[in-house]
Order: structure tokens, then C-alpha cells, then sequence
């Protein structure tokens, strides 16, 4: 048997990294199936909403009536409901049982569970090395879904009628929970520090980045989340009947996009996607617009959100 400080030999150091992976993935699942998410604090509203979506009796009053419980959250649906891509019919609404209405029970879930776990990412009292992992997460999440929008954006301008089972509201909301799993993951070593554990940062950073989508998957479905929300965030395909160019698809094309502008070669060749024609024009249109240009797409986006 190894004693554990045979671990730190090289030949042995993936064990050492299996085990700890093992041991924080077990951590995380215990906490998922007895209904104690291992996230930092989160809403209690944003809680009862989610509970809400999974029963089939929730109607909008319940969801407007929740949300007058958190005047921040209703401020924010309010405010994307009114939002150039929420609102396609340019008619602003003042009152949250027609935003509700506007958005339905499911997407204002989708939305006030981004909008707190956006705000978390900044604000949560972890240690410092957490925070760092998690603020640069924020802003990995709002460009990749910047760019899914900006990618549905396209497929839609090429042809309106092939594509119109895609939303860019969803592409939007899609990016910015891709990841969420990360927030289990990183509360649990923060957890593990605060008990007067040792585990190296880097080791640490290997272990999020490998289980990061597993975990996002375990989540989004606990949560209630529909398979688009679970294929992107776990990178795989869910669904045996498909589009021919679906979300995940969309995400791939996005994550593509970003790492060709950053000039990540290592990261593009280890990258796959499958793309149609329409989906190789798209490529072709992102990828050709100057930094400046593509930045300020993604700004634009980020503003016509309301979020």
C-alpha cells in the first residue's frame, strides 16, 4: 500500500489528483441529493422559483407574487422583460404579472438564476484565491454568452426560417449558467481550506476544470433545467432527436470563435465542432470583424440584455 506521502512522487501525482478529485466530487453529489447545493448563499426567492417551475400548478401570479419578496429581482425582471432582446415588440410593461407573462415562469427562472450567480461570482465572502477563480469565471460566462447570442444572431439573419426554434434569450442565458458548477466546486475547497486542509491552488484549479461540467450538469438538473441548459454545460449531446444546428452547437461555435480570436493554437486544435454551411459563414463573419468591432458586439449585446 502507498503511504500517502508516496503521493507526491511523480510517477503518482495523477493518483494523488484522482483522489482528490473523488473525494471533492463526493462531497459535491452528497450535497446535490439532500438538497443542500453546495453553492455561497443564494437568493431564498430564487430558491422558491425554482421550486415553483418543477410544479405543474405554478401560474404567473405565483411567480409575480414570489417575486415582490426580493425587490432587486423583480427590478431585474422588470427591466429585461423591457429589454431590446426580451421585448421584440417594443411595449414596455410596468408591472411584474405581465412581465411574467411576457417572459413566462420558465425563462424568469432561467433569469433570476443568472442574475444571482452573476452577482454571486463578484461579491461572495470566499478566500481570495476563490474569488480570483470566480471573478474570472463572470467574465468568461458573459462573453461566451455574449457570443452565443451574437452566433444565433447570424444563423437568423442567413435564414429566419431554418432557424427559428433558436432564441437568442436563451443562447444568453444558456452561457451565463454553462459553468455554474464551478460555484460547487470552489465553495467545497474553500470549505476544505476553512477546516485547516492544505491543497495546492494549481492542483485545485485541475480538479475544477475537470469536473466542472459533470457537476454544472448535476445542477441544471436538480434545478429543473431543460436538456439545452445540460448539453452545453456538460458538453454532450442529451437528445436523441435534434435540430440540425441546436444550442449546444451554438455554444461550440461561440467557444470556437473566442479561443480563434484569442489565438488559443493549442486549445483549437484539441477543439472540435460541426458545423453546416450556414454555421462555416457565421464562423467566417465573427471571426473577420476587427477587435475593436467584436468587442463593441458584445458590449452592445450585454447592454440590449438588461442584465
Amino acid at each position: 500500500m502507498n503511504h500517502l506521502s508516496f503521493y507526491w512522487l511523480p510517477e503518482n501525482q495523477q493518483l494523488f489528483i484522482k483522489s482528490l478529485e473523488t473525494e471533492f466530487a463526493d462531497l459535491v453529489e452528497q450535497s446535490i441529493n439532500t438538497g443542500k447545493i453546495s453553492l455561497p448563499p443564494i437568493s431564498e426567492v430564487v430558491l422558491k422559483i425554482q421550486a415553483l417551475c418543477n410544479d405543474e400548478a405554478t401560474g404567473i401570479s405565483d411567480i409575480a407574487d414570489c417575486l415582490l419578496e426580493d425587490p432587486g429581482l423583480a427590478a431585474t425582471v422588470l427591466k429585461v422583460a423591457n429589454s431590446v432582446i426580451f421585448n421584440r415588440r417594443n411595449i414596455t410593461c410596468n408591472d411584474l404579472n405581465t412581465a411574467v407573462s411576457r417572459l413566462g415562469i420558465f425563462r424568469v427562472r432561467d433569469i433570476v438564476t443568472a442574475q444571482s450567480i452573476e452577482l454571486l461570482k463578484h461579491s461572495v465572502n470566499l478566500s481570495k484565491e476563490c474569488h480570483e477563480v470566480l471573478v474570472n469565471s463572470a467574465m468568461v460566462s458573459r462573453e461566451l454568452a455574449a457570443v452565443m447570442v451574437m452566433v444565433t444572431r447570424s444563423f437568423q439573419d442567413l435564414s429566419v426560417d431554418d432557424y427559428t426554434h433558436l432564441e437568442q434569450e436563451k443562447s444568453l442565458l444558456v452561457g451565463f449558467l454553462a459553468d455554474i458548477g464551478l460555484f460547487c466546486l470552489v465553495n467545497e475547497y474553500h470549505l476544505y481550506l476553512e477546516k485547516g486542509n492544505y491543497l495546492d491552488p494549481d492542483l485545485a484549479m485541475q480538479i475544477f476544470q475537470s469536473r466542472c461540467a459533470l457537476t454544472s450538469e448535476q445542477v441544471l438538473n436538480t434545478w429543473g433545467f431543460d436538456k439545452d441548459f445540460i448539453e452545453v454545460a456538460s458538453n454532450q449531446v442529451k437528445q436523441i432527436e435534434r435540430p440540425e444546428v441546436s444550442y449546444l452547437d451554438i455554444a461550440r461555435i461561440a467557444n470556437h470563435i473566442l479561443l480563434f480570436r484569442k489565438q488559443d493554437h493549442e486549445a483549437l486544435e484539441e477543439h472540435e465542432v460541426e458545423i453546416n454551411v450556414d454555421g462555416a459563414e457565421v464562423m467566417y463573419q465573427l471571426t473577420s470583424l476587427s477587435e475593436v468591432e467584436f468587442q463593441e458586439k458584445i458590449k452592445d449585446v450585454l447592454r440590449s440584455a438588461g442584465m
